[in-house]
C-alpha cells in the first residue's frame, strides 16, 4: 500500500480537490482525480523531505513563541521606518550568515522564519549548506544580527532536529 500511496493525506486531497474544482462527480472525473491522487505524489515523492521527528517540544515550544514575538516586533519596526524614514537612511543589504545547522528540516523552519519575518528575505543557501545570505531591510550591526541569528534561531534548531 505504502508503495502506491506514499502519503495517503496528499492522495486524499488531491483527489477531493479535483473533484470540487470539476464540480463533477462523472466517472471520466473521479478516474482523472484517482489517476491524480495516485501519480502526483509518486512522482514527487523525491522531492518531499524525510520524514522527521522533534526531539525536544519544549524547545520546540520556546522557539515559536521567540518567533512570534520577533514577527510582531518585527512588522511595528518595518512600519516605523516606512512612515518615519527616507529610504537613503535606510541600511538595507544582504549578509552572509554561517552555519553550522545542516539538517533539512531544520533549515526549512528557518527558511520560513525568515519568509515570514517583516524586513526579511531568505537569499539564498550555498551548496554545501554552509553559508546563509539573507536580505535584511534595516541592519546597523551585521555581527549583532548573525549573533541573534545563531542563537535564536538556529542552535535551537539544531536541538529540535539534530540532538
Amino acid at each position: 500500500m505504502k508503495r502506491w500511496l506514499p502519503s495517503p493525506i496528499l492522495s486524499l486531497a488531491l483527489f477531493a480537490v479535483w473533484v470540487l474544482l470539476n464540480q463533477s462527480l462523472h466517472p471520466a472525473t473521479l478516474l482523472l482525480a484517482a489517476v491524480l491522487a495516485v501519480g502526483v505524489p509518486l512522482l514527487t515523492q523525491s522531492l518531499r523531505p524525510k520524514e522527521t521527528s522533534v526531539k525536544r517540544p519544549l524547545v520546540a515550544l520556546r522557539l515559536t513563541g521567540h518567533v512570534m514575538q520577533d514577527l510582531l516586533q518585527s512588522a511595528w519596526d518595518v512600519a516605523r521606518l516606512l512612515l518615519t524614514r527616507r529610504t537613503a537612511n535606510i541600511a538595507s543589504h544582504f549578509i552572509h550568515i554561517p552555519l553550522d545547522m545542516r539538517d533539512p528540516s531544520g533549515l526549512a523552519v528557518l527558511a520560513m522564519i525568515f519568509c515570514l519575518t517583516p524586513g526579511t528575505a531568505w537569499a539564498e543557501l550555498s551548496l554545501d549548506r554552509a553559508t546563509l545570505i539573507i536580505h535584511v531591510f534595516d541592519l546597523q550591526d551585521d555581527a549583532a544580527f548573525i549573533e541573534l541569528i545563531k542563537t535564536r534561531y538556529e542552535r535551537p534548531l539544531m536541538e529540535i532536529f539534530e540532538s
